[in-house]
């Protein structure tokens, strides 16, 4: 009996089968995309601009903007790997295990991204300031910023990892552990490898969050110059005085760090993917 072949769509029809949205949608999308991202960043790189390349330089060159920019990165970068490593902790134990409350651990886990950072702040300097309930002293130290942008971030890391997490193939894990293999190298061999995009990404996201926050530092970290002094409240402090192109100038020195890292991570995670 001879098959009935199936005739293929013409071209057009081919490509209207994705489920484009066609030009109107893409139109939308395109000016509302420029007008809450393109227009704003082309103005702040703009004014960032206003007195040369050389007013630029100065501006992010001068030591307390420097000091700024190279503690946020430096902090900001530790809080990204704390963030990994207690990020897929916790993730795991959501995946894994089984215990009462497990629910509102979840709701918890999301509470960052409702609550206004600079609450944050505040339940931190009431937690650990100077009349600490629990005798820890952190106000205004480099400690206190890291807390409080590890508090910030943490969702990005297990709202990333836990889907993954749930696709994982067990009987892969249950065939490794009846070969002998511990614990340890099931999990690098076997998990970890599947982690790899997830982990990177949330690293990637929790970093760009951190390097300009704010609400949640502005409290607790006390915002000392060239101490704890991160680069949101030296760009607060540059409006404040009305240096607004020096404050621009750092803003989008922020937003070329965040960019870099991000689209490095990405290509990585695409390489490891084709790979």
């Amino acid at each position: 009996m001879a098959s009935l072949a199936v005739p293929k769509p013409p071209a057009r029809t081919r490509r209207s089968l994705g489920g484009g949205v066609g030009p109107i949608g893409l139109g939308v999308a395109s000016l509302w995309l420029s007008l809450i991202v393109l227009l704003p960043l082309a103005a702040v790189f703009t004014k960032s601009l206003d007195g040369g390349l050389g007013a630029f330089w100065d501006a992010i060159s001068a030591p307390s903007a420097r000091y700024a920019l190279l503690l946020t990165t430096a902090i900001s970068a530790l809080v990204a790997l704390i963030n990994v490593v207690t990020g897929t902790l916790i993730a795991w134990v959501l995946v894994r295990d089984d215990f009462r409350g497990k629910s509102l651990v979840n709701a918890v886990i999301d509470l960052p991204f409702a609550l206004p950072t600079i609450v944050a702040s505040i339940v931190l300097l009431s937690l650990y300031g100077p009349r600490s309930p629990v005798g820890i002293h952190l106000y205004a130290t480099k400690p206190a910023v890291i807390l409080a942008l590890a508090f910030v971030t943490l969702p990005f890391v297990v709202r990333s990892v836990q889907p993954v997490l749930l696709e994982v193939d067990r009987e892969a894990e249950q065939a490794a552990a009846s070969l002998g293999a511990s614990g340890w190298t099931t999990f690098r061999r076997i998990i970890l490898p599947a982690l790899y995009p997830a982990l990177l990404g949330g690293a990637g996201l929790a970093f760009a969050r951190a390097i300009g926050e704010f609400g949640s530092v502005v409290l607790i970290g006390g915002g000392i110059p060239r101490d704890t002094e991160v680069a949101s409240q030296y760009i607060a402090k540059q409006i404040e005085t009305d240096r607004p192109a020096s404050a621009a100038a750092v803003s989008v020195t922020l937003l070329l760090i965040s960019f870099v890292v991000l689209f490095a991570i990405r290509r990585f995670t695409k390489r490891k993917d084709v790979g």
